[in-house]
C-alpha cells in the first residue's frame, strides 16, 4: 500500500471514529430526553388520575345532596 493511500485511509478512519463519537453523544442526549418525557408523562398520568377521582367524588356528593332534597 502506498503512503498516500495509507494516509487517505487513516483520515477516513479518523473521520469515522469522530462520527461514531458524535452519534454516541447524540444517542445519550436522546436517551436523557426520552427519560425526561417518560417521567413527565408518568407525572401527568398521576395528576390526571387524581383529578378524575376528585371529580368522581364531587359527582357522588352532588348525587347524594340531590337525593336528600
Amino acid at each position: 500500500m502506498e503512503d498516500a493511500e495509507l494516509q487517505a485511509l487513516t483520515r477516513k478512519l479518523d473521520l469515522l471514529i469522530q462520527r461514531v463519537e458524535q452519534l454516541k453523544s447524540h444517542n445519550r442526549a436522546l436517551q436523557a430526553s426520552e427519560q425526561a418525557w417518560r417521567e413527565e408523562r408518568a407525572h401527568l398520568i398521576e395528576k390526571n388520575e387524581m383529578a378524575r377521582h376528585k371529580v368522581e367524588s364531587m359527582i357522588s356528593r352532588l348525587k347524594a345532596l340531590e337525593q336528600d332534597t
